[in-house]
């Protein structure tokens, strides 16, 4: 099914009335969002708010009973997800998914490669652009020291750094971000701060997180959800400071607790 042009408001991304059920349960109910290219939207709100089932309408691992995503001005509400994949939405889970028999380098160059066929991954990495390119990816993302050593001997956060790797090899345009600093320590939490704030700007990041102190450190705006609606959207004094906000935190440690 291809992707279908329509009507845009500039966005990258526009969801428009999503509504999402699970056997009865509504997840989500009529949520709208705009997110611009270049902006890190963080998503927070309380243990089933409806965060990741967003994330996962997005990418299209979940199909909305109603409502419709648009991707930079092409409905894909109803793509799969490797079609969506192919539009430039990448996704990375909680849990990492790297080749952990392989090294860094290898984890990249799969990545990388878009020619079908063992003899087109040979001839694109035998060439030196492309190894100058992974040299500067290793960089980017604080690797550059490991690109020998195989995935699997990695700390959680350099893990957590290949992943995300991966997904710029593969020229994500949105990226797709569900609580990438869990179980990270403070320090490789501070350096995938500074990561993010490298990235935006370049690429367009959604992040749903939990960490209150590491979302100070990074979004552009923040978005609230609360019983699978978009309760509020702002800057996080905004936020910080919206009465709703605050009810609705009321019992689960407050804000700085998302």
């Amino acid at each position: 099914m291809p992707a279908r042009a329509v009507a845009t408001t500039g966005a990258i991304l526009e969801l428009r009335d999503i509504t999402v059920e699970f056997a009865g349960f509504v997840a989500i109910a009529g949520l709208t969002l705009d997110v611009h290219e270049g902006e890190l939207r963080c998503l927070i709100g309380p243990n089933g708010a409806g965060k990741t089932t967003a994330l996962d309408v997005i990418c299209g691992k979940v199909k909305p009973a109603s409502g419709k995503v648009v991707l930079g001005g092409r409905e894909i509400t109803r793509l799969e997800e490797h079609q969506i994949a192919r539009h430039g939405v990448g996704r990375k889970f909680q849990v990492p998914s790297v080749f952990r028999d392989l090294t860094v380098r290898q984890n990249m160059e799969v990545a990388l490669c878009r020619a079908p066929g063992v003899l087109g991954n040979l001839f694109r990495f035998g060439n030196s652009g492309a190894s100058e390119q992974l040299e500067k990816l290793a960089e980017l993302v604080g690797l550059e020291e490991a690109m020998d050593v195989a995935a699997g001997a990695l700390s959680h956060g350099q893990t957590q750094w290949l992943e995300i790797a991966l997904l710029l090899a593969q020229d994500a345009r949105l990226i797709l971000m569900d609580e990438p600093t869990a179980g990270m320590t403070a320090h490789e939490t501070a350096k995938t701060a500074e990561l993010f704030n490298r990235l935006k700007g370049r690429h367009t990041l959604i992040v749903v997180e939990h960490d209150m102190g590491f979302i100070k450190e990074i979004s552009d705006i923040i978005s609230v959800m609360h019983q699978g609606r978009l309760l509020a959207e702002g800057t996080v004094r905004e936020i910080e400071t919206n009465a709703e906000v605050r009810a609705a935190y009321l019992g689960s440690g407050g804000i700085s607790g998302a």
